[in-house]
């Protein structure tokens, strides 16, 4: 019973479990749906900590964030040795309309080697034409 427990706290099996429910979680949801666009969001901004891929799912004010962002991480390269955080996210409310969908998630956060923390994040997706993006994001304890 002790080696399951060691072995199941392992950070790569831990990281590889992590993918593994995003990728079910993901196909579960079309591509071209609200949440389907915020979840494919959340996996390339804060799960894979790249902006460049989270950047064609973002229109308006969340393209601008993602932009400072950018700017802001600039000559930081995020590689292999990066310490990638393990992140558990549910839903908590949701509200709607025909052109748009805000999320209220409540992410918990695991840094290996850096603690847990908890973080709500607000992601609002917008239809532009026929196709949905994230037009605005924010997160807050």
């Amino acid at each position: 019973m002790m080696a399951h427990l060691k072995l199941a706290s392992s950070p790569a099996i831990a990281m590889l479990a992590a993918a593994a429910a995003a990728v079910a979680l993901f196909a579960c949801q079309p591509a071209n749906s609200p949440r389907g666009v915020v979840d494919r969001f959340i996996a390339a901004h804060y799960m894979a900590i790249d902006l460049k891929a989270a950047e064609p799912l973002c229109t308006g004010l969340a393209l601008d964030k993602l932009h400072e962002e950018m700017k802001l991480t600039a000559g930081q390269p995020i590689d292999a040795s990066t310490r990638k955080p393990i992140i558990h996210y549910k839903l908590t409310a949701k509200r709607e309309s025909p052109d748009h969908v805000e999320y209220l998630f409540r992410a918990t956060i695991d840094v290996p080697d850096g603690g847990s923390f908890e973080k709500n994040w607000m992601i609002t997706a917008r239809k532009e034409s026929d196709t949905w993006k994230v037009s605005n994001f924010s997160e807050y304890d």
